[in-house]
């Protein structure tokens, strides 16, 4: 089977094969397709996936193209994570924001209103091409915002699109690790939006023990995803939140800090990418393949050491020379994806977070509000576990968020500055027209080649 990585040459790719290579052969996957625009930093990155995959000894054909309809012909899944605009373009993004007083984060708020008006054009267009080339594709979403990038396409008629994210994933993984057990023992449930989600049970030999690991400070202090936040707060909330939420719930000190640190995240990737792509470019990789790959590593661990650490005025993790680097065996955002084509395969039940559908899930929502859910998957897809009814307070976030997600769908389908500032008007990290409006005539004005006239 072919699968086709739709971003093939962000730097990010090489993790992916790397988790891809762990669990290929169970899933069926033979074929590999690397797609991507830029055809100089796509042969870079494939050189490493080459020798990522040459490394693990499985059968695993790699194959590279710029030529988007080659790429997808005939593909049976398809993974899209592009970033128009490249690196710098978040840099722009969050100094947008932060210029107008909001905090710039490329998933939430005005940075992410940003990325999604740019993305969402581009990826209708790959998936068009798979509904003519590829149409029995699975097509997963990783591309930011992914919650409100899924919401465009499957309200455009692409209903084999799927919403993936390894944040929920990851939390769990550290939440084992904090707790000193295996990661399959543990059994957890979510609910929300992309980047806007809780966690209302944890489940652990039979017993949630949700309220006691919310409640316990040297728990929540021993795992990234909740040190960030308030104790008391955690306390307060009837369910464990996602991280993102930080920027709901502390949006003054995650803007202070942000302002304070005096560069962005989005400013570190793009010059820690750069400086990263340089030195591969200057390099012999196929001569040296131990130290491009310690190249590589150094500075994906130098990007994820400083995760959070600018916004929450932390300080970033411990950075470890290029001769002691490994892979890791981690399986991020493709093992969601291999989760899901797992079950497909075999028939074998998977709990997975995913971003889908409501179908009736979340009371006070609609059947296609896409929401970020714990789904069972089976051989017939992905089907959301049933919440019913949430506290007000989080149904009224999820409902402000969503409201700005529908009204950036329509913004962006026919152009239109007014729904856009609409839009942002509603976002709670925002809450202002006047604000709205200088918020998205700039970026209309800083993308105005990539977007052309809005109305």
């Amino acid at each position: 089977m072919k699968l086709t990585l739709i971003g093939g040459g962000g730097v990010r790719a090489v993790l992916f094969t790397k988790s891809l290579t762990l669990k290929a052969e169970d899933a069926g996957i033979t074929k590999l397709v690397l797609h991507d625009t830029d055809e100089e930093q796509l042969a870079i990155i494939s050189k490493l996936c080459q020798i990522v995959i040459d490394r693990s000894g499985i059968n695993l054909q790699l194959e590279t193209t710029t030529d988007s309809r080659e790429a997808i012909k005939g593909a049976d899944y398809i993974v899209t994570t592009v970033r128009v605009g490249k690196e710098w373009s978040r840099y722009v993004d969050e100094q947008i924001a932060l210029k107008h007083g909001v905090i710039g984060q490329e998933t939430t708020g005005p940075a992410g209103f940003s990325m999604a008006i740019r993305t969402i054009p581009v990826l209708m267009e790959y998936c068009e091409i798979a509904k003519e080339l590829a149409p029995q594709a699975w097509i997963f979403n990783f591309s930011n915002p992914s919650g409100l990038v899924t919401q465009a396409l499957r309200n455009a008629g692409y209903d084999r699109v799927i919403g993936i994210c390894d944040s929920p994933s990851h939390t769990k993984l550290r939440m084992a690790e904090a707790l000193e057990i295996d990661p399959k023992e543990l059994e957890v449930e979510f609910f929300g939006l992309n980047h806007l989600s809780w966690m209302t049970k944890v489940i652990y030999q039979g017993k949630d023990i949700m309220s006691e690991l919310k409640n316990d400070p040297d728990f929540t202090s021993r795992v990234d995803e909740f040190k960030m936040f308030d104790t008391d707060l955690l306390k307060s909330l009837p369910f464990l939140p996602n991280e993102y939420l930080y920027y709901y719930y502390h949006r003054e000190k995650a803007f202070a800090n942000i302002v304070k640190s005096g560069m962005t995240r989005g400013q570190m990737i793009a010059e820690n990418n750069k400086e990263m792509l340089d030195i591969l470019r200057k390099m012999d990789i196929e001569s040296n393949p131990d130290e491009a790959i310690q190249t590589y590593l150094y500075y994906t661990q130098k990007r994820e050491a400083s995760y959070m650490a600018i916004e929450t005025n932390s300080e970033s993790k411990p950075v470890l020379p290029t001769d002691k680097l490994e892979l890791p065996n981690s399986l991020g955002y493709a093992g969601v994806m291999l989760d899901f084509v797992e079950s497909l395969q075999t028939g074998e039940t998977n709990n997975i977070v995913l971003s889908v559908p409501n179908e009736g899930s979340i009371e006070g929502f609609a059947d296609n509000d896409v929401v970020e859910i714990s789904c069972i998957i089976t051989k017939d897809g992905a089907k959301p576990v049933q919440i019913g009814s949430v506290p007000e307070e989080m149904s009224l976030l999820m409902k402000n968020v969503k409201l700005f997600e529908r009204l950036t769908v329509e913004a962006v389908k026919h152009k239109s500055r007014d729904l856009a500032i609409q839009a942002l008007t509603v976002h709670p990290l925002v809450n202002s027209y006047s604000i709205a409006k200088l918020l998205v005539d700039d970026y209309l004005e800083a993308y105005k080649d990539i977007l052309g006239d809005w109305k």
